[in-house]
C-alpha cells in the first residue's frame, strides 16, 4: 500500500534551498549547527522518510548503499523521541547487530546527537537512554529470545537474509505495546516466501529505491565497479536495483526449491568434497574458475557448505582449494579435466604433495549433467548451509538449456554433488504387475 508522505518543511525544500540554507550555517550558533546536524528531516532524501497513513510494517526494499540502515536507525531514534519507551532490533546474526545496527556508520550511537546519546551494554544485548527508554537486540538464529518480551516498535535489517521465519513470527506475538505498535524493515530483496508475503498485505506500505539514488554519497570507485561487473545481471537487478526475481520459465532449478531446503547448519557428515571447475585463462576478462565445497550426511543428503569461486591464476584458485580442503578437513579435492587436462592436479601437487585428490571428466553436456542434481533439490534431499550463495544461486535459477557461455559456480556445484550422491545413487529396473496392469519404471 503505497499513500503519500508526511512531508516536513525541511523535506519539502528544493535541492537550491537546502544549499543555500547550509551556506547560511556560518551565521548559527554552535548550539543550532549541532542540532541541524542531527536533523534528519533535512539531510534525508524524501523516500527515505516514514510514510504517512495508516500502516503496521514499513518495508524498504532498497539495493546495497541505498541508505536502509540510517532509515531504520533515524526511525528508531525518532520513535524514542515520540515517547514510546521499549523497542527491539532484530539482525541476522549478533555480529550485525553489533557492528551494523548499533556501532556502525549509520547505526544508533551514530545518528543519535550528544545530548541524547544511548548508553550501549553489548552484555546486556541492550541500548538504554538518558530517559530510561531501551532497545534490546535479537537475532535470526535465536528465536526463542523473542518468546516473552513486548515491543511498542521493531526495527529489522535484512529481513531476507534470515534462515526461517522463527524469529519473524515470535516478533509479531510480543509486539502490542502502545496504541500502535509498529515495525519498520531494511532489506535488499530476495523472493523468499516471507518478502512476496510482505507485499502483497494491504497493511504494508512498501518503499523500493537503487542503489543509484544515493549516488552523491557513495564513492565513485565503488559505483564504476559496480557497472562494470554487476550492471544489467540478474545478481545486480537484485542487490542494486532491488527487484525480486522470481524464477525464470525452463531454468532447472528454482529460488523456491533452494529457500525450502536451506538449513541453518549441516549435520554431521560423512564425505566432505572440494570441487574445482577451472577457467581457461587467468586474465581480467577470464571466466571464473568454480570452487564448491559440499558434503553428504549419512541418510545421503546434500550440503552446499562454501562458493569459494574466483578469478585468479592457477597458483591462486588452487591455494584456495587447498585452504578449503584443510578448513573442512575435506576427503578429497576433485577437478573438471576437460579444459585443464593434468593441470589441476599438477598445480595442486606443487603446492601439497599429500593432498587427495582425483579427476573428473565431462562426458555430457552441462545441462544434462545438472538434471540430476536439479532432481536432489527439486525432492528437498539437497540444502544450502546459511545465506551466503547470492551469486552461486543467480546462475542456478538462471541455468537454461540454451545457455552458451560456462555457469562456473554451477559446474563446480554439479561435480561436487555428483561424486557425493548423484554417482553412488543405484539405478535399478523394475517390471511388476498390479491392480493397473504391468508397470515398468526406475528406482
Amino acid at each position: 500500500m503505497v499513500g503519500n508522505r508526511e512531508m516536513s518543511p525541511f523535506a519539502l525544500l528544493t535541492p537550491e534551498q537546502k544549499s543555500k540554507l547550509l551556506r547560511s550555517r556560518g551565521t548559527l550558533s554552535d548550539e543550532a549547527r549541532s542540532a541541524f546536524a542531527y536533523t534528519w528531516d533535512f539531510w534525508a532524501r524524501p523516500e527515505q522518510l516514514p510514510p504517512a497513513g495508516n500502516w503496521r510494517i514499513w518495508l524498504i526494499l532498497a539495493g546495497r548503499g541505498w541508505g536502509k540502515t540510517r532509515c531504520l536507525s533515524e526511525w528508531v531514534r525518532a520513535q524514542i523521541e515520540a515517547g514510546h519507551g521499549r523497542g527491539g532490533l532484530i539482525a541476522r546474526t549478533s555480529a550485525d547487530a553489533r557492528d551494523v545496527m548499533v556501532e556502525g556508520e549509520s547505526g544508533l550511537l551514530a545518528v543519535c546527537p550528544p545530548w541524547n546519546r544511548p548508553t550501549y551494554e553489548p552484555s546486556k544485548r541492550r541500548v538504554t537512554w538518558p530517559n530510561g527508554a531501551l532497545v534490546t537486540l535479537y537475532t535470526a538464529e535465536e528465536a526463542d529470545t523473542l518468546r516473552g518480551p513486548q515491543h511498542s516498535f521493531l526495527g529489522c535489517d535484512e529481513l531476507a537474509t534470515w534462515t526461517g521465519r522463527d524469529a519473524w513470527d515470535q516478533a509479531q506475538f510480543g509486539l502490542r505495546l502502545g496504541a500502535n505498535p509498529r515495525i519498520a524493515i531494511g532489506t535488499t530483496p530476495r523472493p523468499t516466501e516471507l518478502i512476496k508475503e510482505l507485499v502483497a498485505r494491504k497493511d504494508v506500505h512498501v518503499t523500493k529505491g537503487s542503489t543509484w539514488d544515493n549516488a552523491q554519497n557513495l564513492p565513485e570507485g565503488f559505483l564504476q565497479q559496480l557497472r562494470d561487473r554487476y550492471e544489467g545481471t540478474r545478481l545486480g537487478r537484485q542487490e542494486i536495483d532491488a527487484e525480486i526475481l522470481l524464477d525464470i520459465p525452463g531454468a532447472l532449478f528454482t529460488y523456491a526449491q533452494i529457500e525450502a531446503g536451506r538449513v541453518k547448519e549441516a549435520p554431521p557428515l560423512t564425505r566432505i568434497v572440494v570441487a574445482i571447475d577451472p577457467a581457461v585463462t587467468s586474465g581480467e576478462d577470464s571466466d571464473e574458475t568454480g570452487i564448491v565445497v559440499a558434503g553428504v550426511d549419512a541418510a545421503g543428503e546434500l550440503y552446499v557448505l562454501e562458493d569459494a569461486s574466483m578469478k585468479g591464476s592457477p597458483d591462486q584458485w588452487a591455494s584456495r582449494a587447498i585452504a578449503l580442503y584443510r578448513e573442512y578437513s575435506a576427503d578429497r579435492i576433485i577437478g573438471e579435466c576437460n579444459n585443464g587436462g593434468d593441470l589441476i592436479e599438477s598445480v595442486l601437487r606443487a603446492l601439497d604433495r599429500n593432498i587427495s585428490y582425483s579427476t573428473v571428466r565431462a562426458t555430457r553436456g552441462k545441462y544434462v549433467r545438472a538434471e540430476p542434481v536439479s532432481a536432489l533439490y527439486e525432492r528437498g534431499r539437497a540444502h544450502h548451509v546459511g545465506k551466503k550463495f547470492a551469486a552461486l544461486e543467480e546462475q542456478m535459477c538462471g541455468f537454461l538449456p540454451s545457455m552458451a557461455k560456462s555457469p562456473d559456480r554451477v559446474d563446480a556445484l554439479v561435480w561436487a554433488a555428483t561424486e557425493l550422491t548423484v554417482k553412488n545413487v543405484e539405478i535399478q529396473f523394475f517390471t511388476a504387475t498390479g491392480p493397473g496392469g504391468r508397470m515398468e519404471g526406475i528406482v
